[in-house]
């Protein structure tokens, strides 16, 4: 089962959030809609409506609140509707109404829409965080975002470049689906890491004219992201020395120059 046909639509949620949408007008139950990150229920109730949907599942990345606290409305809004809703989310996070808790390599089997995805455990932004990966999309919540990367609230450096490391070797054409609307100041920062990148100089020119528009500039891919986003790039000689420049010392690995642009975000 592949997931070939499964579209995604964004749910625009509080001020830069995207809850993710997936249905499947080839299967057999077309309406059918799964939910990730669903923080806001009123949001996604609407859409919901507006779409004569049925709600069928919810993929939940990490516990924060702006992903998870839709989920007890949106299950009492399902139980008035006598939907079933089964609600999936990471094993190693206290959250609450998960009926099936996901590790590494777990596989979720989604009928409804004709969906697969594998797990990924991406410590790093939060101490469970996972990510749901099929061959043609990733849901990598707070953890890869174009441009740039979630901040560390509970892991370490070396967890969060080993997970980012884990997202950047899926296939290049993989689309990245993340949960905010961040591109533009990322690469405010990125540009500020690696002024002659051409490559990111051209994409912050598209993604200037996108916002401007009104567009969003996500899904990005992997492809992309392995030549515009600094904290996959931590063993390129640019980033390493613009690093070492900021830090005003010597970095002798990957781990050291990821936690010194992370530190130089933070406060950018």
């Amino acid at each position: 089962m592949s997931s070939k046909q499964v579209t995604v639509t964004a749910i625009n949620a509080f001020n830069d959030n995207y809850i993710w949408a997936l249905s499947n007008e080839t299967s057999d139950n077309a309406n059918n809609l799964v939910l990730v990150d669903p923080g806001d229920a009123i949001a996604c109730i609407e859409h919901i409506e507006k779409h004569q949907q049925v709600l069928s599942a919810i993929l939940i990345t990490h516990h924060h609140h702006d992903h998870v606290g839709g989920i007890a409305k949106l299950l009492h809004y399902a139980s008035e509707k006598n939907w079933s809703v089964k609600v999936y989310g990471p094993a190693n996070e206290k959250i609450d109404h998960l009926d099936i808790t996901l590790i590494e390599n777990d596989q979720v089997s989604l009928p409804e829409i004709n969906g697969q995805f594998s797990v990924l455990d991406l410590p790093g932004h939060t101490k469970g965080h996972i990510a749901y990966v099929s061959p043609e999309m990733v849901f990598c919540g707070d953890t890869l975002f174009s441009g740039g990367c979630g901040r560390l609230f509970e892991g370490t450096p070396a967890q969060m470049l080993q997970s980012l490391t884990k997202l950047s070797n899926l296939p290049d054409k993989t689309s990245v689906y993340c949960a905010h609307e961040y591109t533009q100041a990322n690469l405010a920062f990125a540009l500020a890491v690696e002024p002659k990148n051409t490559q990111l100089q051209e994409y912050a020119t598209k993604v200037n004219d996108l916002r401007a528009n009104g567009l969003s500039s996500i899904p990005t891919n992997i492809g992309l992201e392995q030549q515009i986003n600094p904290f996959l790039r931590c063993n390129q000689a640019s980033v390493k020395l613009s690093a070492q420049t900021h830090a005003k010392q010597i970095l002798n690995d990957p781990t050291a120059v990821f936690a010194t642009i992370r530190s130089w975000k933070d406060n950018f």
